[in-house]
């Protein structure tokens, strides 16, 4: 199988040893992303809103660096450091997903990188690669 590995300057620059993703078989797999503004490696600024914002932002720049689009997006899986967050979250999150709506999960985490509100990661199906 043919792997290739994914990169766009429209993203942030992992913040450890991993890609921001990878396609294999013609899926991608989007590593998670936090609200870091991909020109300064910085956490943005603001509320939760506008975090969540640029952390779909960021994923979707994976996967059109993939060759893909939102619509390619099959799973998506939501860290939440704050569940009670979960109704602004949807708030965000259909904005990005308003025909296709991915399988998805949202869960409470303890802590995440960083010390972010919120990470996103995602699995694409781009196709025979």
């Amino acid at each position: 199988m043919v792997k290739r590995t994914i990169y766009t300057s429209k993203a942030p620059k992992p913040v450890g040893p991993y890609s921001q993703g990878v396609v294999a078989g013609g899926w991608l797999f989007v590593s998670g992303q936090i609200p870091l503004d991909p020109e300064t490696g910085e956490m943005v600024e603001g509320g939760f809103k506008e975090k969540a914002r640029r952390v779909l932002e960021n994923l979707k720049a994976v996967v059109e660096a993939a060759g893909g689009s939102l619509e390619d997006v099959v799973k998506v899986t939501v860290y939440l450091a704050d569940i009670s967050r979960f109704p602004e979250f949807n708030e965000v999150y259909q904005e990005y997903f308003q025909d296709n709506k991915p399988a998805r999960v949202v869960i409470q985490a303890a802590a995440l990188p960083k010390g972010a509100e919120v990470e996103i990661e995602a699995v694409a199906y781009l196709g025979t690669d």
